[in-house]
């Protein structure tokens, strides 16, 4: 396919998402208005922030520099009359602030707002330049893709298979990063005996961040994901024999965000 059709095909999948996202948004002010006390409303409120930061994150290619990056995190800041940051706005205000930067990303990608760069803006987010670190060219469009799986399963709320996928990433990106750093200079730094391919997976992370490959994010990982290569049924069939919350599976993609950062951090 031509890169044309595949960005075409990229952008629309991201304006409806950014639609989603913007329908979310105005639901929930108008919820935060009526009952701002809820702990449930809250909680959604924070979860539909969650998904705009990762959405923004990624049409933003990872830059905090970005306009798209400062805008969504200025939505939550106040300002005094001399234009310093004071204390936070309310809910509701932030709220129409994010679905605000959320409209400015569709007019960016779909060219309504000549002022902003949209070409670059989303060229900076293809998939292909988020894993050019990895070492093994045959391991980046089977990590690229297993990546966009796990975004598209948690946005589905299908939160074992985003879990499952993102710990498969995981665990791909820092075995490559072992490997090339070579089995000598981890048993250096005081790795077991033995290939690295019979290494479990806390092993892996574990030399990896003794190694100074990766810091020490993962020691967020949660338990079912520190397990995953056993959650799976035995017959290798499609399930999982420990329940996946929302929570497990947002923080799996976060922990391999940061330790793609890690290994990355050019980026």
């Amino acid at each position: 396919m031509p890169i044309d059709e595949i960005l075409r095909a990229q952008i629309e999948t991201y304006l409806s998402r950014l639609d989603g996202l913007i329908l979310r948004g105005r639901e929930l002010r108008e919820t935060l208005a009526a009952d701002p006390a809820s702990a449930s409303v809250i909680a959604d409120t924070r979860a539909w922030q969650e998904d705009c930061g990762i959405t923004v994150n990624q049409l933003s290619g990872g830059s905090k520099a970005h306009w798209l990056a400062r805008s969504f995190s200025e939505a939550f800041l106040m300002r005094s009359a001399s234009g310093h940051a004071v204390e936070g706005a309310a809910p509701t205000e932030i709220v129409q602030r994010l679905v605000d930067v959320l409209e400015r990303a569709v007019a960016s990608l779909t060219g309504m707002d000549d002022g902003l760069d949209h070409s670059t803006a989303f060229s900076e987010a293809l998939p292909a330049r988020r894993f050019d670190f990895v070492h093994n060219p045959e391991l980046r469009p089977i990590v690229e893709r297993a990546y966009t799986e796990s975004r598209r399963a948690l946005e589905q709320h299908d939160y074992d298979m985003a879990l499952l996928t993102a710990c498969g990433v995981l665990e791909a990106v820092v075995t490559d990063a072992l490997e090339c750093k070579g089995l000598s200079a981890l048993v250096a730094a005081g790795a077991p005996a033995g290939k690295i391919a019979d290494w479990s997976f806390e092993t892996r992370l574990a030399v990896a961040e003794r190694a100074g490959l990766i810091r020490s994010g993962c020691a967020r990982l949660p338990a079912v994901a520190r397990a995953y290569r056993d959650l799976t049924v035995s017959n290798g069939e499609r399930g999982l024999k420990a329940k996946v919350s929302d929570r497990d599976a947002r923080m799996a993609g976060q922990v391999l965000r940061v330790v793609m950062r890690d290994l990355d951090p050019g980026r």
